[in-house]
């Protein structure tokens, strides 16, 4: 599952160039966290990206 339940980071999708310009598709995943947070007051376990980890979107729970 590579995409945040906060703010909808998901994979993005676009083309590897080489040094001989052979296009190949790859992918860009998110960095995703399982963690254990607080949602409406009480402990949940979401998936979260660490960017909203570090912005402080998303407080940990004990």
């Amino acid at each position: 599952m590579a995409k945040c339940d906060i703010c909808g980071k998901s994979l993005k999708f676009g083309m590897q160039v080489s040094h001989s310009h052979i296009r190949t598709s790859r992918t860009w995943k998110p960095n995703i966290r399982k963690v254990k947070a607080v949602i409406n007051g009480a402990p949940k376990r979401v998936h979260v990206c660490s960017s909203c980890l570090r912005s402080g979107k998303v407080t940990r729970a004990i």
